[in-house]
Protein backbone atom coordinates (compact mmCIF):
# COMPACT_ATOMS: atom_id res chain seq x y z
CA UNK A 1 0.00 0.00 0.00
CA UNK A 2 1.36 3.43 -1.31
CA UNK A 3 2.12 5.79 1.82
CA UNK A 4 -0.53 8.78 2.76
CA UNK A 5 1.23 11.85 4.21
CA UNK A 6 0.10 12.40 7.40
CA UNK A 7 -0.04 15.88 9.67
CA UNK A 8 2.30 14.22 12.20
CA UNK A 9 4.58 13.63 9.32
CA UNK A 10 6.60 17.14 9.81
CA UNK A 11 5.89 16.85 13.45
CA UNK A 12 8.11 14.13 14.10
CA UNK A 13 10.53 15.48 11.95
CA UNK A 14 11.18 18.67 14.00
CA UNK A 15 10.64 16.85 17.40
CA UNK A 16 13.88 14.34 16.05
CA UNK A 17 15.86 17.49 15.76
CA UNK A 18 15.16 18.95 18.92
CA UNK A 19 15.09 15.49 21.51
CA UNK A 20 17.21 12.49 21.62
CA UNK A 21 14.09 10.13 21.43
CA UNK A 22 10.96 10.92 20.31
CA UNK A 23 8.08 8.45 21.72
CA UNK A 24 4.95 8.22 19.15
CA UNK A 25 2.10 7.01 21.02
CA UNK A 26 -1.46 5.84 19.58
CA UNK A 27 -3.87 3.31 19.09
CA UNK A 28 -3.31 -0.12 17.18
CA UNK A 29 -2.91 0.42 13.53
CA UNK A 30 -3.18 3.52 12.96
CA UNK A 31 0.08 3.97 11.10
CA UNK A 32 2.88 4.34 13.60
CA UNK A 33 5.52 2.16 12.11
CA UNK A 34 5.05 3.15 8.51
CA UNK A 35 5.39 6.81 9.65
CA UNK A 36 8.24 6.38 11.96
CA UNK A 37 9.77 4.01 8.79
CA UNK A 38 9.94 7.10 6.91
CA UNK A 39 12.64 8.24 8.53
CA UNK A 40 14.03 5.36 10.01
CA UNK A 41 18.10 4.44 9.00
CA UNK A 42 17.34 1.09 11.19
CA UNK A 43 14.53 -0.44 13.00
CA UNK A 44 13.44 -3.67 15.50
CA UNK A 45 10.18 -4.72 16.31
CA UNK A 46 9.60 -5.78 19.76
CA UNK A 47 6.41 -7.49 19.14
CA UNK A 48 7.43 -10.32 16.76
CA UNK A 49 11.30 -10.43 17.13
CA UNK A 50 11.79 -13.03 20.21
CA UNK A 51 15.54 -13.06 19.76
CA UNK A 52 16.00 -9.50 20.52
CA UNK A 53 13.58 -9.71 23.31
CA UNK A 54 15.78 -12.09 24.59
CA UNK A 55 19.07 -9.94 23.98
CA UNK A 56 17.30 -7.47 25.97
CA UNK A 57 17.63 -9.07 28.94
CA UNK A 58 21.43 -10.22 28.47
CA UNK A 59 22.80 -6.96 26.62
CA UNK A 60 20.64 -4.26 25.85
CA UNK A 61 23.10 -2.44 23.23
CA UNK A 62 22.59 -5.03 20.76
CA UNK A 63 19.26 -4.28 20.58
CA UNK A 64 19.37 -0.51 20.71
CA UNK A 65 23.04 -0.48 18.01
CA UNK A 66 22.57 0.11 14.77
CA UNK A 67 22.29 3.58 12.06
CA UNK A 68 20.17 6.25 13.76
CA UNK A 69 17.53 6.88 13.67
CA UNK A 70 16.57 3.66 14.89
CA UNK A 71 13.16 2.53 15.71
CA UNK A 72 12.00 0.56 18.20
CA UNK A 73 8.59 -0.84 17.14
CA UNK A 74 5.82 -1.67 20.20
CA UNK A 75 8.51 -0.76 22.97
CA UNK A 76 5.70 -1.70 25.89
CA UNK A 77 6.91 -4.77 25.01
CA UNK A 78 9.96 -4.71 26.94
CA UNK A 79 9.03 -1.82 29.46
CA UNK A 80 12.86 -1.49 30.58
CA UNK A 81 13.98 -0.19 27.09
CA UNK A 82 12.63 3.01 27.94
CA UNK A 83 15.62 3.33 30.25
CA UNK A 84 18.26 2.06 28.61
CA UNK A 85 17.14 4.23 25.68
CA UNK A 86 17.30 7.74 28.08
CA UNK A 87 21.02 6.31 29.04
CA UNK A 88 21.99 6.22 25.69
CA UNK A 89 20.52 9.29 24.59
CA UNK A 90 22.29 10.83 27.54
CA UNK A 91 25.83 9.28 26.56
CA UNK A 92 25.67 10.07 23.10
CA UNK A 93 24.53 13.93 23.59
CA UNK A 94 22.56 13.98 20.11
CA UNK A 95 19.17 14.60 18.81
CA UNK A 96 17.53 12.11 16.52
CA UNK A 97 18.55 8.80 18.61
CA UNK A 98 15.55 6.85 18.35
CA UNK A 99 12.00 6.68 17.58
CA UNK A 100 9.62 4.54 19.81
CA UNK A 101 6.35 3.47 19.28
CA UNK A 102 3.85 2.40 21.69
CA UNK A 103 -0.21 1.43 21.48
CA UNK A 104 -0.34 1.14 25.33
CA UNK A 105 0.53 2.64 28.77
CA UNK A 106 3.02 -0.50 30.09
CA UNK A 107 1.87 -1.13 33.73
CA UNK A 108 4.95 0.03 35.15
CA UNK A 109 4.66 3.59 33.76
CA UNK A 110 5.18 4.73 36.78
CA UNK A 111 8.85 3.19 37.60
CA UNK A 112 10.44 4.59 34.87
CA UNK A 113 13.24 7.64 35.00
CA UNK A 114 11.75 10.73 33.98
CA UNK A 115 12.06 11.03 30.41
CA UNK A 116 12.61 14.96 30.20
CA UNK A 117 14.75 16.66 27.78
CA UNK A 118 15.73 13.23 26.30
CA UNK A 119 11.96 12.20 25.05
CA UNK A 120 9.33 13.72 23.15
CA UNK A 121 6.43 12.86 22.90
CA UNK A 122 4.36 12.57 20.10
CA UNK A 123 0.22 11.85 19.88
CA UNK A 124 -0.88 10.00 16.68
CA UNK A 125 -4.30 8.74 15.99
CA UNK A 126 -6.29 7.71 12.93
CA UNK A 127 -6.23 9.50 10.09
CA UNK A 128 -8.55 12.77 8.72
CA UNK A 129 -10.87 13.44 6.16
CA UNK A 130 -7.85 15.36 4.56
CA UNK A 131 -5.39 12.11 4.91
CA UNK A 132 -7.38 9.81 3.42
CA UNK A 133 -8.28 12.47 0.27
CA UNK A 134 -11.67 13.09 1.28
CA UNK A 135 -11.19 16.67 2.33
CA UNK A 136 -9.48 19.22 -0.57
CA UNK A 137 -7.60 21.18 2.79
CA UNK A 138 -8.50 24.93 1.04
CA UNK A 139 -9.59 25.98 4.15
CA UNK A 140 -6.91 25.88 6.34
CA UNK A 141 -7.46 25.03 10.73
CA UNK A 142 -4.05 27.34 11.09
CA UNK A 143 -5.65 30.15 9.25
CA UNK A 144 -9.16 29.93 11.26
CA UNK A 145 -6.76 30.13 14.40
CA UNK A 146 -5.15 33.59 12.98
CA UNK A 147 -8.67 34.96 12.12
CA UNK A 148 -8.92 34.44 8.29
CA UNK A 149 -12.36 34.31 6.34
CA UNK A 150 -12.55 30.73 4.93
CA UNK A 151 -13.23 30.63 1.25
CA UNK A 152 -13.88 27.30 -0.82
CA UNK A 153 -16.06 25.91 -3.36
CA UNK A 154 -18.43 23.38 -3.25
CA UNK A 155 -17.55 20.16 -2.42
CA UNK A 156 -20.26 17.22 -2.03
CA UNK A 157 -20.00 14.34 0.50
CA UNK A 158 -23.09 12.79 0.79
CA UNK A 159 -24.87 11.30 4.17
CA UNK A 160 -24.69 7.74 2.62
CA UNK A 161 -20.83 8.37 1.99
CA UNK A 162 -20.10 9.64 5.48
CA UNK A 163 -22.03 6.57 7.09
CA UNK A 164 -19.25 4.58 5.24
CA UNK A 165 -16.36 6.45 5.95
CA UNK A 166 -17.78 6.21 9.60
CA UNK A 167 -18.12 2.68 9.09
CA UNK A 168 -14.49 2.30 7.95
CA UNK A 169 -12.61 4.89 10.08
CA UNK A 170 -9.40 6.22 9.88
CA UNK A 171 -7.51 3.31 9.78
CA UNK A 172 -4.77 3.20 6.74
CA UNK A 173 -5.59 -0.22 6.19
CA UNK A 174 -8.84 0.18 5.50
CA UNK A 175 -8.73 2.20 2.28
CA UNK A 176 -8.06 -0.51 0.62
CA UNK A 177 -10.83 -2.58 2.13
CA UNK A 178 -14.64 -3.02 0.94
CA UNK A 179 -16.78 -1.62 3.91
CA UNK A 180 -18.37 -4.60 4.53
CA UNK A 181 -14.37 -5.92 5.31
CA UNK A 182 -13.41 -2.63 7.06
CA UNK A 183 -16.80 -2.94 9.70
CA UNK A 184 -15.37 -6.71 10.04
CA UNK A 185 -12.11 -5.61 11.08
CA UNK A 186 -13.05 -2.87 13.17
CA UNK A 187 -15.18 -5.26 15.07
CA UNK A 188 -12.21 -8.01 15.41
CA UNK A 189 -10.85 -5.11 16.29
CA UNK A 190 -13.09 -4.59 19.40
CA UNK A 191 -12.84 -7.93 20.67
CA UNK A 192 -9.70 -8.26 20.95
CA UNK A 193 -9.42 -5.34 22.81
CA UNK A 194 -12.11 -7.46 25.07
CA UNK A 195 -10.60 -10.61 24.92
CA UNK A 196 -6.75 -9.75 25.09
CA UNK A 197 -6.00 -5.99 25.35
CA UNK A 198 -7.80 -5.27 28.03
CA UNK A 199 -6.33 -8.00 30.38
CA UNK A 200 -2.71 -7.19 29.48
CA UNK A 201 -2.76 -3.81 30.44
CA UNK A 202 -4.85 -4.13 33.51
CA UNK A 203 -3.55 -7.27 34.84
CA UNK A 204 -5.50 -10.16 36.08
CA UNK A 205 -9.22 -11.00 35.00
CA UNK A 206 -11.67 -8.84 33.14
CA UNK A 207 -15.33 -10.04 32.12
CA UNK A 208 -15.42 -9.31 28.19
CA UNK A 209 -19.05 -9.43 28.19
CA UNK A 210 -18.93 -6.35 30.56
CA UNK A 211 -16.10 -4.62 28.45
CA UNK A 212 -18.44 -4.99 25.39
CA UNK A 213 -21.40 -3.75 27.05
CA UNK A 214 -19.47 -0.82 28.09
CA UNK A 215 -18.41 -0.31 25.11
CA UNK A 216 -21.72 0.05 23.66
CA UNK A 217 -22.87 1.88 26.38
CA UNK A 218 -20.17 4.29 24.96
CA UNK A 219 -20.84 4.18 21.72
CA UNK A 220 -24.42 4.87 22.35
CA UNK A 221 -23.39 7.75 24.67
CA UNK A 222 -20.28 9.18 22.47
CA UNK A 223 -19.97 12.79 22.39
CA UNK A 224 -21.95 13.45 26.06
CA UNK A 225 -20.97 13.46 29.31
CA UNK A 226 -22.24 10.58 30.22
CA UNK A 227 -21.83 9.60 34.11
CA UNK A 228 -19.75 7.05 36.01
CA UNK A 229 -23.32 5.78 37.31
CA UNK A 230 -25.28 5.34 33.35
CA UNK A 231 -21.90 4.06 32.37
CA UNK A 232 -21.78 1.34 35.11
CA UNK A 233 -25.92 0.75 34.83
CA UNK A 234 -25.56 -0.68 31.23
CA UNK A 235 -22.14 -3.16 31.54
CA UNK A 236 -23.74 -4.35 34.67
CA UNK A 237 -26.69 -6.04 32.32
CA UNK A 238 -29.04 -8.60 34.60
CA UNK A 239 -26.80 -8.85 37.06
CA UNK A 240 -26.82 -5.02 38.10
CA UNK A 241 -25.00 -2.12 37.75
CA UNK A 242 -21.11 -2.06 38.05
CA UNK A 243 -19.21 -0.63 41.28
CA UNK A 244 -17.75 2.61 40.80
CA UNK A 245 -14.62 1.83 40.92
CA UNK A 246 -14.87 -1.47 39.00
CA UNK A 247 -16.26 1.25 35.49
CA UNK A 248 -13.15 3.33 36.63
CA UNK A 249 -10.88 0.67 36.12
CA UNK A 250 -12.12 -0.15 32.67
CA UNK A 251 -12.27 3.12 31.48
CA UNK A 252 -8.89 3.65 32.48
CA UNK A 253 -7.66 0.47 30.22
CA UNK A 254 -9.64 1.39 27.99
CA UNK A 255 -7.69 5.06 27.63
CA UNK A 256 -3.85 3.37 28.27
CA UNK A 257 -5.01 1.48 24.99
CA UNK A 258 -5.76 4.69 23.58
CA UNK A 259 -9.05 3.46 22.51
CA UNK A 260 -11.14 6.12 23.90
CA UNK A 261 -9.98 9.81 24.57
CA UNK A 262 -11.72 12.14 27.10
CA UNK A 263 -13.17 16.01 25.69
CA UNK A 264 -12.07 17.87 28.47
CA UNK A 265 -14.71 21.24 29.96
CA UNK A 266 -13.04 24.29 28.99
CA UNK A 267 -12.76 26.77 31.67
CA UNK A 268 -13.21 30.64 30.52
CA UNK A 269 -13.38 33.67 32.25
CA UNK A 270 -17.19 34.47 31.78
CA UNK A 271 -19.33 38.01 31.81
CA UNK A 272 -22.08 36.58 34.45
CA UNK A 273 -21.87 34.16 37.66
CA UNK A 274 -23.54 31.05 35.63
CA UNK A 275 -21.91 27.67 36.81
CA UNK A 276 -19.83 25.43 34.42
CA UNK A 277 -20.42 21.58 34.00
CA UNK A 278 -16.72 20.58 34.31
CA UNK A 279 -17.41 16.95 33.56
CA UNK A 280 -15.45 15.89 29.88
CA UNK A 281 -16.92 13.97 26.95
CA UNK A 282 -16.18 10.87 25.91
CA UNK A 283 -15.19 10.25 22.27
CA UNK A 284 -13.81 6.51 20.91
CA UNK A 285 -10.38 7.53 19.30
CA UNK A 286 -12.03 6.90 15.88
CA UNK A 287 -15.77 7.07 15.30
CA UNK A 288 -15.70 3.40 13.35
CA UNK A 289 -15.12 2.00 17.25
CA UNK A 290 -18.65 3.26 18.28
CA UNK A 291 -20.25 1.96 14.94
CA UNK A 292 -18.77 -1.12 15.66
CA UNK A 293 -20.12 -1.66 19.45
CA UNK A 294 -23.16 -0.75 18.03
CA UNK A 295 -23.29 -3.00 15.43
CA UNK A 296 -24.17 -0.26 13.36
CA UNK A 297 -23.94 -0.25 9.02
CA UNK A 298 -23.84 2.75 7.10
CA UNK A 299 -27.38 2.11 5.35
CA UNK A 300 -29.05 1.88 8.92
CA UNK A 301 -26.65 5.30 10.09
CA UNK A 302 -28.51 7.50 7.20
CA UNK A 303 -31.88 6.09 8.64
CA UNK A 304 -30.88 7.25 12.12
CA UNK A 305 -29.67 10.95 11.77
CA UNK A 306 -29.93 11.43 15.81
CA UNK A 307 -26.97 8.59 15.97
CA UNK A 308 -25.31 9.48 12.44
CA UNK A 309 -24.98 13.30 14.09
CA UNK A 310 -23.18 12.56 17.22
CA UNK A 311 -20.94 10.58 15.25
CA UNK A 312 -19.59 12.98 12.85
CA UNK A 313 -19.43 15.24 16.37
CA UNK A 314 -17.01 13.08 17.34
CA UNK A 315 -15.08 12.68 13.79
CA UNK A 316 -14.96 16.70 13.49
CA UNK A 317 -13.48 16.48 16.94
CA UNK A 318 -11.11 13.35 16.12
CA UNK A 319 -9.69 15.30 12.83
CA UNK A 320 -9.43 18.98 14.58
CA UNK A 321 -7.22 17.02 17.74
CA UNK A 322 -4.94 15.89 14.68
CA UNK A 323 -5.51 19.39 13.17
CA UNK A 324 -4.41 21.48 15.95
CA UNK A 325 -2.08 19.28 17.66
CA UNK A 326 1.30 20.56 15.18
CA UNK A 327 -0.41 24.14 16.35
CA UNK A 328 0.23 23.04 19.63
CA UNK A 329 -3.48 23.35 20.49
CA UNK A 330 -6.16 21.18 22.96
CA UNK A 331 -10.01 20.62 21.81
CA UNK A 332 -11.91 21.30 24.42
CA UNK A 333 -16.17 21.60 24.52
CA UNK A 334 -18.01 23.86 26.61
CA UNK A 335 -21.68 23.87 28.72
CA UNK A 336 -22.94 26.03 31.26
CA UNK A 337 -25.73 25.01 33.87
CA UNK A 338 -27.98 27.32 31.82
CA UNK A 339 -28.04 24.54 29.19
CA UNK A 340 -25.18 26.79 26.50
CA UNK A 341 -22.79 24.46 24.94
CA UNK A 342 -20.07 24.49 21.93
CA UNK A 343 -19.61 21.17 20.81
CA UNK A 344 -15.67 21.83 20.08
CA UNK A 345 -13.38 24.59 21.22
CA UNK A 346 -10.14 24.93 19.96
CA UNK A 347 -7.38 26.88 22.06
CA UNK A 348 -3.65 27.40 21.63
CA UNK A 349 -1.06 27.15 23.96
CA UNK A 350 -0.71 31.04 23.28
CA UNK A 351 -4.06 31.80 24.45
CA UNK A 352 -6.06 31.88 20.57
CA UNK A 353 -8.87 30.33 20.89
CA UNK A 354 -11.96 29.30 18.54
CA UNK A 355 -15.55 27.69 18.89
CA UNK A 356 -17.41 25.62 16.56
CA UNK A 357 -20.55 24.14 16.48
CA UNK A 358 -21.04 20.98 14.53
CA UNK A 359 -24.22 20.30 12.47
CA UNK A 360 -25.20 17.43 10.47
CA UNK A 361 -27.18 19.21 7.42
CA UNK A 362 -27.01 23.13 6.04
CA UNK A 363 -30.33 23.77 7.34
CA UNK A 364 -29.16 23.77 10.69
CA UNK A 365 -26.75 26.23 10.15
CA UNK A 366 -28.58 29.38 11.11
CA UNK A 367 -29.51 27.55 14.44
CA UNK A 368 -25.50 27.07 15.06
CA UNK A 369 -24.53 30.61 14.40
CA UNK A 370 -27.02 31.76 16.76
CA UNK A 371 -26.08 29.65 19.56
CA UNK A 372 -22.39 30.55 18.80
CA UNK A 373 -23.17 34.06 18.79
CA UNK A 374 -24.95 33.83 22.31
CA UNK A 375 -21.90 32.07 23.55
CA UNK A 376 -19.61 34.51 22.74
CA UNK A 377 -21.67 37.14 24.64
CA UNK A 378 -21.17 35.43 28.09
CA UNK A 379 -17.23 35.31 27.32
CA UNK A 380 -15.22 38.24 29.13
CA UNK A 381 -13.13 38.68 26.34
CA UNK A 382 -10.95 41.48 28.35
CA UNK A 383 -9.52 38.39 30.29
CA UNK A 384 -10.01 35.49 27.47
CA UNK A 385 -9.08 37.41 24.62
CA UNK A 386 -11.64 37.73 21.48
CA UNK A 387 -12.67 34.68 19.57
CA UNK A 388 -10.12 33.61 16.56
CA UNK A 389 -13.09 32.47 14.75
CA UNK A 390 -16.68 31.01 15.25
CA UNK A 391 -17.54 28.95 12.75
CA UNK A 392 -20.37 26.23 12.35
CA UNK A 393 -18.81 22.44 10.54
CA UNK A 394 -21.20 20.98 8.53
CA UNK A 395 -20.00 18.03 6.00
CA UNK A 396 -20.10 19.61 2.64
CA UNK A 397 -20.56 22.47 0.77
CA UNK A 398 -19.33 25.92 0.30
CA UNK A 399 -17.22 27.67 3.01
CA UNK A 400 -17.40 31.39 3.46
CA UNK A 401 -18.11 34.18 5.89
CA UNK A 402 -21.71 34.96 7.09
CA UNK A 403 -22.84 38.71 7.71
CA UNK A 404 -22.66 37.96 11.37
CA UNK A 405 -19.26 37.03 11.45
CA UNK A 406 -20.20 33.34 11.87
CA UNK A 407 -17.82 31.25 9.46
CA UNK A 408 -19.59 27.91 7.41
CA UNK A 409 -17.03 25.31 7.35
CA UNK A 410 -17.22 21.87 5.36
CA UNK A 411 -15.66 18.68 6.62
CA UNK A 412 -15.06 18.24 3.32
CA UNK A 413 -12.65 21.37 2.77
CA UNK A 414 -10.90 21.26 6.37
CA UNK A 415 -6.59 20.88 6.06
CA UNK A 416 -3.98 21.99 7.91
Amino acid sequence: MMYKDRVVDRELVERMEASGAVLIEGPKACGKTETALRIAKSWVMLDVDLEAKRALSVDPSLVLDGPTPRLIDEWQESPSIWNEVRRMVDQRKTSGQFILTGSSVPNDESSRHSGAGRFSILKMRPMTLFEMGYSTGLVSLEQLMEGESPKSGQRELSLAKLADLLVRGGWPRHLELTSRAAARSVRDYLDNICHVDVQRVAGGHRDPGRLWRLLRSLARNVATEATLEVLGSDAGGESGSLAHNTVVDYLDALERLMVIESQPAWSPHLRSRTTLRRSPKRHFVDPSLAVAALGATAERLVKELQTLGLLFESLVVRDLRVLSQSLDGEVFHYRDKGGQEVDAIVQLRDGRWAAFEVKLGAGRIDEGAVSLLRFARKIDTALTGEPSMLGVIVPAGYSYMRSDGVAVIPMSALGP
